[in-house]
Parts: C-alpha cells; sequence; structure tokens
C-alpha cells in the first residue's frame, strides 16, 4: 500500500469534483451537493487509508512524492506526512462530510434587486479549499507549501464574501488581507532560505530535509524566523494578530466557520512546529518568552471577551482565539508532553469546536437569528439538540471525559516544568472557558421560553390561560376570554442533522476515553522535532542557546 500516491490522491480528486461541481449548470444544485458529499467521503476513505499504510515506528516522513517542478530554482512538488500531518488531514477528512451535511439546506444569502444565486459555486469552492488544505499539510518543499498556504485564500474569501451574513464583504476582505500580508513577509524569508542555502549548498532548495540542516547564523535566524512566525501568528490566530478572525467566524456561513476555525487557522500552529522551530532553533528558544507573553494573554484577553458577547457566533470564534493560546503554549515549552499535547489539540479542537459552530449554526437556522438574547427554553422543546449543544460545549471548556481534557492537560502538566508561570496564569483560562460557555448554554437552552421563536398558540385549550377580572382575586374572581397562550415553535434535531453530529459526538466520546491511538500516531513526530530543537526526547531541558539544534531524524 506504501506505493500508492495516497497524498496525491488525496489532492487531486477533491480539486477534479471541484470542476465537475462548477462546471454543472446553476440549476443543478441538487447533483451539485450530492457529488460534493460523494468527493469529500472518497476523500475520508483515503485519509484512512493513508492513516493504515503509515507506520508511526517508521521514517519521519512516509508515502513520499517527489516530482521536479522549477528545477532551475530548485523547486519540486514534494509531498509526504509525520504523524502530526496525518493527523491533521485525517481531521480534514472529517470534517468536510459533516460540513457538507450541515449545509445540506443551506440557501444564499438575498441580493435585493438582483437575481438569487445557486449554490452550485458553493460547493465547487469548498472542495477546492479541501484539495489545498491537503496541500498545505502534506508539502515537504517549503515553496510549495507556500504556494498552498497563498491559495487557500481564495476559495475561503468567495465561501465567506458569497455565502457569509450581512457583512460578509467587511470580513471576507479583512480576511484576505491580513492573511496576504502575513503570506508576503514570509515569502520574504521563503526566498532568504533559499539563499542562505546556495551559499552553503553551493546550490539554493527548498527542500525541507536539505534545509533543517543548514547551520544558519542566530541573529540572521531571527530574522528569518519574523516572517515565519508573523505569517504564521496571523493564520492561528494569537493576540494581536486575532481581529479578523471573530469578524469572518461571525459572517461566514456555518460550514466555512466549522473549516476556518476548525482546519485553517491550525495551519500557523502547524507551521510553528513543522518549520519555526527545526528550521530556526536557536531563534525559536530566544523568542519563546515573547511568544509566549502573547499566548497566554490570548488565552486570558480572548475568554473575557467571549464572556461579554451576545453574537453566538463571535463567542465560539473568541473561544478559539483562546484555544489557540493553550496550543501555543504547548508548542513553545519544548517538552515533549506539552508538544505532543498541542497537537492532540489541534486534533480535537477541530472537532470540539466543530460541533460547536454546527449546533449554533442549528439553532440559527431555527429561529433567524445570532443574538443569545433571542432565544430561552429551547430544551424543553428540542431536548436532542440541547443535549449536543451541551456536549459540544462542555468539550470545548475541556471537562474530564470529552476529547479536549487529555489534550489540556498534556499541555499544562507538560508545560509547568519549563514554563510554570505562564501555565499557572494559563489555568485562568480554564475557569474562565466554563464562565462563558455554559453562560450561553443556560441563557439559549433554559430558563423560560422567550425570544424569536415564541408564537401565538392555535387553541389555548380548555381555560388553561385565563386572567382574573378587575377587582376580583382567587376562586371569587370573574374569568374574562382566555389569553392566546405564547409557546415555543422549535423542532429538534432531524434525521439528517443527528447523521451530521453523530461522528462528531462519537469522537468526542471516544477519544475523551481512549486518546492513546492518535497520541501513537503523534509522538514520533513531536520526538523527531524536539531533537531538532535539541531537547532530549526523554526529558525537558532544551538545548543551551547557541547550539545548532540541527540533526533530526529521519
Amino acid at each position: 500500500m506504501s506505493d500508492v500516491p495516497w497524498l496525491v490522491l488525496m489532492i487531486a480528486v477533491p480539486a477534479v469534483g471541484a470542476a465537475v461541481v462548477a462546471a454543472l449548470p446553476a440549476a443543478r444544485e441538487a447533483l451539485a451537493r450530492q457529488l460534493a458529499l460523494a468527493v469529500s467521503l472518497l476523500v475520508l476513505l483515503l485519509a484512512v487509508l493513508t492513516t493504515i499504510a503509515f507506520d508511526p515506528g517508521g521514517e519521519r516522513f512516509q508515502l513520499t512524492t517527489s516530482v521536479a517542478w522549477i528545477p532551475d530554482f530548485g523547486v519540486e512538488f514534494a509531498l509526504g506526512v509525520d504523524g502530526i500531518a496525518l493527523s491533521m488531514l485525517l481531521l480534514i477528512g472529517v470534517l468536510v462530510p459533516v460540513v457538507v451535511g450541515a449545509s445540506w439546506r443551506d440557501t444564499p444569502p438575498p441580493r435585493p434587486g438582483r437575481p438569487a444565486r445557486s449554490m452550485t459555486a458553493f460547493w465547487a469552492w469548498l472542495l477546492l479549499l479541501e484539495s489545498l488544505m491537503v496541500g498545505v499539510f502534506a508539502a515537504t518543499d517549503v515553496f510549495l507549501f507556500y504556494v498552498f498556504f497563498e491559495a487557500m485564500l481564495v476559495p475561503m474569501y468567495f465561501l465567506i464574501g458569497s455565502f457569509g451574513g450581512p457583512n460578509r464583504q467587511y470580513a471576507a476582505v479583512k480576511f484576505f488581507l491580513y492573511s496576504l500580508l502575513g503570506g508576503l513577509v514570509m515569502l520574504a524569508s521563503v526566498i532568504g532560505l533559499y539563499v542562505v542555502s546556495n551559499s552553503q549548498l553551493g546550490e539554493g532548495t527548498f527542500a525541507f530535509d536539505a534545509l533543517r540542516q543548514l547551520e544558519i547564523d542566530p541573529n540572521v535566524q531571527k530574522l528569518l524566523f519574523a516572517g515565519f512566525f508573523l505569517a504564521f501568528a496571523i493564520k492561528a490566530p494569537l493576540v494581536p494578530f486575532h481581529t479578523w478572525l471573530p469578524d469572518s467566524g461571525a459572517e461566514a456561513p456555518i460550514g466555512g466557520a466549522v473549516l476556518l476555525v476548525g482546519v485553517l487557522d491550525k495551519v500557523g500552529t502547524f507551521g510553528f512546529l513543522r518549520y519555526c522551530l527545526p528550521l530556526f532553533p536557536d531563534a525559536s528558544r530566544d523568542l519563546a518568552p515573547w511568544v509566549l507573553v502573547l499566548a497566554v494573554a490570548g488565552i486570558i484577553y480572548a475568554a473575557l471577551l467571549a464572556v461579554g458577547q451576545s453574537d453566538m457566533k463571535r463567542l465560539v470564534s473568541y473561544t478559539s482565539i483562546a484555544h489557540f493560546g493553550f496550543i501555543a503554549l504547548g508548542i513553545f515549552a519544548f517538552t515533549t508532553e506539552a508538544a505532543t499535547g498541542a497537537v492532540l489539540y489541534m486534533f480535537n479542537h477541530g472537532i470540539a469546536t466543530g460541533l460547536l459552530f454546527i449546533v449554533v449554526g442549528m439553532v440559527i437556522a431555527r429561529g433567524g437569528s445570532r443574538q443569545i438574547r433571542d432565544y430561552g427554553g429551547l430544551a424543553a422543546k428540542a431536548p436532542l439538540l440541547a443535549g449536543v449543544f451541551l456536549l459540544a460545549g462542555l468539550a470545548s471548556l475541556a471537562l474530564p471525559g470529552t476529547n479536549s481534557f487529555v489534550s489540556e492537560f498534556l499541555v499544562l502538566i507538560g508545560a509547568f516544568p519549563t514554563r510554570p508561570v505562564f501555565t499557572i496564569i494559563a489555568t485562568v483560562g480554564i475557569v474562565l472557558a466554563a464562565l462563558y460557555v455554559l453562560l450561553m448554554y443556560q441563557r439559549v437552552m433554559h430558563g423560560p421560553p422567550r425570544g424569536v421563536l415564541l408564537v401565538d398558540e392555535d387553541d389555548a385549550g380548555d381555560g388553561d390561560t385565563v386572567r382574573p377580572a378587575s377587582g376580583g382575586t382567587g376562586a371569587t374572581a370573574v374569568l374574562e376570554a382566555p389569553v392566546r397562550a405564547r409557546v415555543l415553535a422549535v423542532r429538534d434535531l432531524s434525521r439528517r442533522e443527528i447523521a451530521v453530529v453523530t461522528p462528531l459526538v462519537a469522537l468526542i466520546l471516544v477519544l475523551g476515553v481512549y486518546p492513546q491511538p492518535l497520541i501513537e500516531l503523534i509522538s514520533p513526530a513531536v520526538e523527531a522535532t524536539m531533537i531538532d530543537i535539541g531537547v532530549d526526547p526523554g526529558g525537558s531541558t532544551p538545548a543551551a542557546p547557541g547550539s545548532t539544534g540541527t540533526g533530526g531524524t529521519d
């Protein structure tokens, strides 16, 4: 099975599917979404087969493919995965079919005075985005990674700008400009790496394995690190580069928001692990305290903002900023336990927050409002919806027994020996997470029935709702005509919606009890990354500043 070009297939299948769907007439929306579901399920199958073909105890990068692309500049179409990248491919494989199912009944936003837009383009952009997301995690050539990194912006821009909320165009442009700026700065560092490789090797290269063996001057490392870090900090995002995410998360269609927060943002934290640490080990160690300040600030700041949000989608977006602070803490703590927890967090966050976004979308689809104050008492009429909402919220706050708990626990226990102050401050975010999640759940699902879903009951019943006449009370009151009752008009989860949430619910529960298979997949790649920066995989002490930190295993 290792001879099959699994990674090429995972990129090509959704790309071809996107082209086929885009070629369909606008009137064939039903066929377009059916093709999108079939293609996404095929990619999930390919992800599973890729995982089966991968040997966690084998070489660091496996299932490799390398073809000369621009030989004059040493650029190759080179693909390969380690356990970290493979976990992200599995996440993509799981989330995209779920997103297709969750968006099954979506309609384009109205355009006053203009013809209604077809959803066919939505499905085409979604499949193209899937192809590019696979490429960015599978690339082992730095220039190819950069191409995928920038190309991802295009389908997400159109998903937000064409199919999002009332302020979709502003949010799409803001997302695009922030990400493009970071990408352009990273391009300067990519060129700088090429120049350094040319001076040391006699020929320029963008191959990751060759670049991580370079002996780069520590001061030059800091300049190159800055370019990569800025791009990844914007993408993650870390405070203060985060301001695009609440707007984009709130205005994106639910399917786009799930992939934006669940997968695209992981490119930033993945980039820290794959490129910043191995390529610039001295700079990573020297600048780690500053990164940790941003990470911890993001945990507290975003959590406080989430507590005060009235828009459900913006609240979930802010929770993600706080979660990315934990991931960055795990990465820059420089211990194998914390880094393993960070990668596990990347996967589990995509599942838990993806489910939370989907359930919030289901509530919004029923009421037509994103405001928390417009809902109340839904649990009495829709217990299944309320139950899934609660589970998603508990997973988001990392309750023991859910998948996120294991991740957060590993990050904190792994970071404390080397970064005790930052770890202690970060734990405050756990308390705040319980506050913002449970407050949102309580206000939407419990309390007296209220909000946009209240309607007049057709028949108030046999005197169930009465009011006393003036001047009389109790048994002596003269009853006037019944007052029409107000009831919640909300349906519980449909069969399609149950099918959509079931895989994510199952993963939250299963990985909350037994995360070992995923940890075994991730750990060897994390240990190799720690070796790259001079950390003993069996311990937790970084090498002294000034050491090269090279010598990663293959």
